[in-house]
């Protein structure tokens, strides 16, 4: 085939020998534009900077991430095109490993030995599907999403042997875009034509969405009863269990997911998280040293990991090895944003449990880090705070939650959290306060730029919202207020690109916080009528 030989291809192997040998079978398929990476690392360098048609990974990278891992990376961090191939490549039979990669789907993956000839047909038949899709995905990652829909129509008719394809990822859009009415009615009208698991399990993904907690955990109980490896059920049954507040049954679940498939390392964090918060310290324990493991070669690793580790130690007594934590992370973590705020939070709670006299300096260290946007999570603050709480440090904990609880907005979970720092030590008059100021704060703040607005001071109203969204950019109804004032400036003072990119990027953001919001529709709509209004929204399709 011509087209192969325009193929950009990385090859992701740490052997010489069959490093020589992969490279030998891609040029006998006509594939002759090959790079090379020997580890995980210097692969996601390599996708960062360059563009590939095709990544034919190895499993066993050796030292560091294995492809599982790196795979996880390069789907969670959206690091390569949709389009792009990827093909695992293993001689491990054991399927809790083989199992860990086909949950995240890999375009294909072939289980050693194999021939040139098997290589090529994997190839051929995943860029004939690419083909019908490149151009989706093209407008999905411009953010195009209702041209995205209105795109798989034209790829049913064009296309229709990947009919149950097109109709699977028009659902999922309709998910993206809040419109969960649209995408039950898809994922029922697939489950009708073809009984399969998936979609089943987007259906039940809807019923969450739409707050039927009930409905969707009777068909996900049914898929892992039916099948005990299908991992994103799994997740979802535990999601569901966690909303409704049923914390050891979501424990429960991630448990058996965990021993079907020990390798996600984002599974392992929600199991370790869960397993802390329902008293289930050895769990916890065994959990997050298998993630400070896992997760520690990675490119995205997270000193949150090693500070969740020290938690545990500590609350099960074991201060040494949690100082032996803190100095991993220091080696091993050094030179990311968030270390030294997770290092001062671990020495304080080992400070805390030995009644060191440096505790005192070593929270105010953690309290003044957590102020700067660092990323850090909604746990790990307010786990701060309830340790200045118990260390007689209320300013410094009233401080931490009402920044909580302004970037949490309507989300009454992360709310009752962050209230139940001051109600578990009897000082439920504060949270109430608290959250009544948090409140107020956001209302005076998107007053104040409707108030700017109204003045004709739309530049100055966008600044005063987007800064504020920057600061609390949990919070869905400061993003979308920030994303409206953007809006309102396109549409009275003229077009510019980046004031048009930042309304774009403030939309997507509320879309992921609150995609069932009603206002979320007429916003993006807004979005689309000033690129028409201005020129920019051309159609895309030409074919009837």
């Amino acid at each position: 085939m011509s087209e192969l030989s325009e193929i950009r291809a990385l090859l992701i192997e740490p052997h010489q020998g069959m490093r020589v040998s992969l490279h030998n079978m891609l040029n006998l398929c006509g594939i002759t534009k090959i790079e090379h990476s020997l580890t995980a690392g210097t692969a996601v360098r390599t996708i960062q900077a360059k563009v590939f048609d095709l990544i034919l990974c190895e499993y066993d990278l050796g030292v560091g991430q294995d492809g599982q891992q790196l795979l996880e990376d390069i789907r969670h961090h959206k690091l390569a095109p949709l389009s792009t191939i990827f093909i695992m490549v293993t001689a491990e039979r054991s399927y809790a490993k083989v199992v860990s990669a086909a949950e995240l789907a890999p375009s294909d993956y072939l289980l050693k030995p194999f021939t040139a000839d098997m290589l090529l047909e994997r190839v051929v038949r995943a860029l004939e599907k690419r083909k019908a899709f490149v151009e989706i995905y093209h407008l999905m990652e411009q953010g195009e999403i209702n041209e995205a829909i209105t795109a798989t129509y034209h790829g049913e008719r064009e296309f229709p042997r990947y009919l149950i394809d097109f109709m699977r990822l028009r659902a999922e859009l309709h998910v993206v875009l809040g419109e969960a009415a649209e995408a039950e009615a898809l994922y029922t009208q697939l489950f009708e034509m073809k009984a399969v698991a998936w979609a089943r399990l987007g259906l039940a993904k809807t019923l969450y969405m739409q707050g039927k907690y009930q409905e969707a955990e009777s068909i996900l109980k049914n898929l892992v009863a039916e099948n005990s490896k299908y991992m994103d059920a799994y997740d979802w049954l535990a999601k569901t269990h966690e909303m409704v507040g049923q914390l050891p049954e979501a424990k429960e679940v991630l448990d058996t997911a965990v021993t079907v498939s020990p390798h996600g390392v984002r599974r392992l964090r929600n199991l370790g998280r869960i397993a802390m918060e329902t008293g289930d310290i050895e769990t916890a324990e065994n959990v997050f040293k298998k993630v400070v493991s896992k997760a520690k070669f990675s490119e995205f690793r997270d000193p949150e990991d090693h500070m969740n580790l020290v938690d545990a130690l500590v609350k099960k007594g074991d201060t040494d090895q949690a100082k032996s934590v803190i100095r991993d992370m220091d080696r091993s973590m050094v030179g990311l944003k968030k270390t030294a705020a997770c290092r001062a939070i671990s020495n304080a709670m080992v400070h805390a449990k030995t009644g060191d006299a440096r505790l005192t300096e070593e929270l105010g260290a953690a309290v003044e880090a957590s102020r700067e946007d660092i990323g850090l999570s909604t746990g790990a603050k307010i786990g701060l705070a309830k340790s200045c709480l118990d260390n007689d440090n209320e300013d410094a904990a009233s401080e931490i939650i009402l920044d909580v609880m302004k970037n949490a907005a309507s989300n009454q979970r992360v709310m009752s959290k962050a209230m139940g720092v001051f109600e578990s030590a009897g000082k439920g008059h504060l949270a109430k306060e608290l959250a009544q100021r948090s409140q107020k704060e956001v209302m005076d703040l998107v007053a104040l730029g409707v108030q700017k607005a109204k003045q004709g001071d739309f530049r100055g109203s966008v600044e005063l919202m987007t800064a504020a969204a920057r600061k609390s950019p949990d919070n869905s109804q400061v993003v979308m207020n920030a994303a409206l004032a953007a809006l309102k400036c396109l549409e009275n003072l003229g077009w510019d690109n980046a004031t048009g990119e930042q309304a774009k990027m403030l939309i997507e953001s509320a879309r992921h916080l609150d995609p069932m919001n009603p206002r979320l529709k007429a916003i993006r709509g807004l979005y689309d009528e000033l690129q028409k209004k201005y020129g920019l929204s051309i159609s895309r399709f030409t074919k009837n």
